[in-house]
């Protein structure tokens, strides 16, 4: 199997017709198929709660869920992508769209730069899967700047020989340069230029299904092509993804909530631009246990079962050493009383290992004691990210002895 094959993550059934109504078209250039598609296969998907489209994922350990969230999936673009956004109008805009999947999040970054700015704004879309961009260009268009992002991508299924006829209207306006990249982002990412983007939208489906896509190589990737007040946005709340992103240089704070209980992830270079910080025991657990171990790509070209593996790998060697179990999530109860015998043994027998005598021991609240400055309001100093590193520091002296 290919690694586009692996990667795809669209339902089998819906990807086998897309390919087989395109491969209608190259032959028989008959746009009636592409028409009247959408009506004819309108089950396989998924409306969502705002009226516009998504669809549903293969099975994933016997589950399917859908690529957006039911609450809405052009909403969702706007909330995680564009609003936690900082641009400046008055320059050009440069935005790096991962995982461009139907074309959402870029067609929402368009409609805001279209209300804000008369400069020139440039979308860059990556996607691996052929079939799912060309879902993008078969579903009902929930706002009229997806008609644009629309013929961007047909004019790259054509290019590449998977679409033949030119049906979508729209004209992209002369301010706007849209390009398509069908390929393995982390291949797309190496040959971009250095301090080029004003934000990066990461939009994989899954860390588990892609990893690779969530590595601390690719973001060191990301911190060469960024610019210094870029932003990075991603819908996880992933331990692993935002200890990534620190090793990778970023600074990181909560995203939006929309559609999940919990916030996504922001990262940039300058603290300035990232206004809340994570939740305290996310910051904890991120520190000081063996869940903030990242993914780990070295050579940007590994399988996802390969970085899950050596990362499950990283975790047994860093569990007692270097790291506090993440067993009942331990690190949390740091500088608590527990009242709850069974799991304070628990707790302490995990601590122990690490040179903590209990959780309420001189070295257990010397480790958590940069938490009593924590502050949901963050800033250049007192935020997330430095209170992490800090944290560490600290673990390191502690194992040790000191």
């Amino acid at each position: 199997m290919s690694y586009e094959d692996s990667a795809r993550i669209i339902n089998d059934d819906i990807f086998d017709l897309v390919n087989e109504y395109f491969q209608h078209e190259k032959n028989g250039r008959n746009n009636e198929s592409r028409v009247d598609f959408f009506d004819t296969y309108k089950n396989y998907f998924v409306l969502t709660d705002d009226g516009s489209y998504s669809i549903n994922s293969k099975e994933i350990n016997h589950k399917v869920e859908t690529l957006h969230t039911s609450t809405g999936a052009i909403s969702e673009s706007f909330e995680k992508f564009i609003k936690p956004m900082k641009f400046d109008y008055t320059e050009d805009i440069a935005i790096l769209d991962i995982c461009a999947g139907l074309g959402y999040n870029s067609s929402a970054a368009i409609a805001d730069f279209l209300k804000h700015s008369d400069k020139n704004l440039t979308v860059d879309m990556v996607e691996i899967s052929k079939a799912t961009f060309a879902c993008g260009i078969l579903v009902p268009s929930p706002i009229p700047e997806h008609d644009i992002t629309k013929k961007a991508i047909e004019k790259e299924l054509i290019a590449e020989d998977y679409a033949a006829l030119s049906l979508e209207k729209a004209e992209i306006p002369k301010n706007i340069n849209i390009n398509v990249y069908i390929e393995d982002a982390r291949q797309t990412v190496q040959r971009l230029d250095d301090d080029t983007y004003d934000a990066i939208f990461l939009d994989p489906f899954s860390q588990n299904m892609a990893p690779e896509l969530f590595s601390v190589e690719l973001f060191k990737e990301f911190r060469r092509i960024i610019k210094d007040d870029g932003i990075i946005a991603t819908y996880t709340s992933s331990a692993p993804v935002r200890a990534g992103f620190i090793e990778a240089g970023f600074y990181i704070g909560l995203g939006p909530i929309f559609g999940r209980k919990q916030g996504g992830t922001l990262a940039s270079p300058n603290p300035l631009m990232l206004d809340w910080s994570l939740p305290r025991n996310d910051e904890i657990r991120i520190a000081l246990s063996d869940v903030g171990i990242p993914f780990r790509d070295p050579n940007l070209n590994s399988s996802s079962d390969f970085i899950l593996e050596k990362r499950t790998e990283e975790r047994h060697l860093a569990r007692h050493n270097t790291k506090i179990s993440s067993a009942v999530k331990t690190p949390i109860f740091l500088g608590c009383e527990m009242d709850d015998e069974k799991l304070k043994r628990r707790v302490e027998r995990n601590l122990e290992k690490m040179n903590i005598p209990s959780t309420t021991s001189a070295e257990a609240n010397y480790l958590v004691e940069v938490e009593n400055e924590y502050s949901e309001k963050q800033d250049s100093e007192n935020n997330s990210t430095n209170r992490i590193l800090e944290m560490k520091k600290r673990l390191k002296k502690v194992k040790e002895g000191n």
